[in-house]
């Protein structure tokens, strides 16, 4: 119950409400639907692909990678992206928890707010997985009240709020995927941080599949209807306004339980990082405060005002990242036989860099994002599969194995199953 709790509590987030309100400012309602629907079948494919090989092996995202296409070199710059892209989404998340307590607070400044609430979540992260999993207890049954309550004062004509156009600058279809997928890539890719320690397969389907139909069409359709009865984007606002200090309590826990897991997969990522490039073996604590720290700066600089931008590069980045991972692990099998002998520790050695892998990831992404047809995340993801499939096929995966040279890492990720 503590990792479903959590599980839903990563795709229940006030970004999902921002990003509703987002569509909703640029789209009529069921255009909306219709790209929120698509990006979570896209995010479900993704999650609990790479999610069922974190359950299998008991290995965190970045950790994995070593034996999924990447090795030793790509498993360090994937840790390295990895650790990046969610300190970004710390800093946004960061940034809308300010907001909404300078809103209610009317006195301190936004960027002070952010600055304390960035300290409270590092601490919570850095105590660890017990400590994010109390706050998602209360959180999440919190959060989905207060949207509730925030569209119901909100959206006074449900029939006019569904038949209304957008009252903004209207947004592509494609690019309104893009923003979908963006939105909770990252958690997609790193889903074996969390699903290693789920109990089964059934586990990792069950809980990711009504995660992110919470996620998106339950909170993001919330954003829709609320950004098409307000006629704005502020939905930190309209929480402000309906729910005052309890409001902005269950928003700042809201938030809490998402971002003590930014930090927990950004600091996996740098250990990653670390022992693969440097051969050393660094406190995981001690990475999330450093973490926790460069993200609340990000915060304070006001980084959730490229939000949209944000998205859309993680929306096309990461998705070939799934895609060789699913490809080595269920379909060319190149090195999964060497994980399966070794359970529950994991293989001595480890290919030190696969060149396909370098040439595959960036193409596919490169690629996905000029194609005159389909959906730059969808592109990306089939694209970066097809083709390490048929470098398998080819026989293409050459490679120089070494030897793991820090034993401690490897029996610390081992046992997290």
């Amino acid at each position: 119950m503590s990792v479903a709790t959590q599980r839903i509590g990563q795709t229940t987030a006030l970004s999902q409400l921002l990003l509703g309100a987002t569509l909703g400012f640029g789209m009529s309602f069921w255009d909306a639907f219709v790209a929120l629907t698509i990006g979570a079948v896209v995010l479900n494919v993704v999650a609990v692909a790479v999610g069922v090989i974190g359950q299998r092996e008991g290995l965190s995202t970045a950790f994995l990678g070593r034996w999924t296409g990447f090795g030793h070199a790509g498993s360090a710059m994937l840790g390295l992206i990895i650790a990046l892209a969610c300190t970004g989404w710390f800093g946004v998340q960061t940034g809308l928890a300010g907001a909404v307590l300078a809103g209610v607070a009317g006195v301190v400044p936004v960027p002070v707010w952010s600055l304390l609430f960035g300290v409270v979540v590092t601490v919570v992260a850095a105590c660890g997985v017990r400590w994010a999993a109390w706050t998602s207890y209360v959180a999440v049954p919190a959060f989905l009240l207060l949207v509730g309550w925030v569209l119901v004062g909100g959206v006074n004509d449900v029939s006019a709020v569904v038949s209304s156009p957008a009252a903004g600058v209207p947004i592509g279809m494609g690019t309104a995927i893009t923003l979908v997928t963006g939105s909770f890539i990252v958690g997609a890719v790193t889903s074996p941080d969390l699903t290693r320690f789920q109990r089964g397969e059934s586990d990792v389907v069950k809980q990711t599949v009504l995660g992110i139909a919470l996620g998106e069409w339950v909170v993001g359709l919330a954003g829709v209807a609320i950004a098409h009865g307000l006629g704005t984007t502020d939905v930190v606002g309209a929480v402000s306004a309906s729910g005052g200090w309890i409001g902005a309590l269950v928003v700042v826990t809201a938030v809490l339980k998402i971002n003590d897991w930014n930090l927990g997969s950004a600091s996996l990522g740098l250990v990653n990082f670390v022992d693969a490039v440097f051969a050393r073996r660094i406190s995981r604590a001690q990475v999330t405060v450093v973490v926790g720290c460069a993200g609340t700066l990000l915060a304070t600089a006001g980084i959730v005002h490229q939000f949209s931008h944000f998205l859309v590069l993680l929306g096309v980045v990461f998705p070939p990242v799934a895609g060789i991972m699913a490809a080595e692990y269920f379909v060319v099998r190149r090195w999964r036989n060497e994980i399966i002998s070794t359970r529950p520790l994991v293989p001595r050695s480890a290919p030190s860099w696969v060149p396909v892998t370098v040439v595959v990831w960036p193409a596919s992404a490169v690629v996905a994002e000029v194609l005159p047809f389909g959906q730059s995340s969808v592109n990306s993801l089939v694209l970066a599969f097809a083709l390490y499939v048929s470098a398998g096929r080819l026989d293409l995966l050459r490679m120089r194995t070494r030897r793991a040279t820090n034993r401690k890492v490897v029996v610390e990720e081992a046992s997290a199953a």
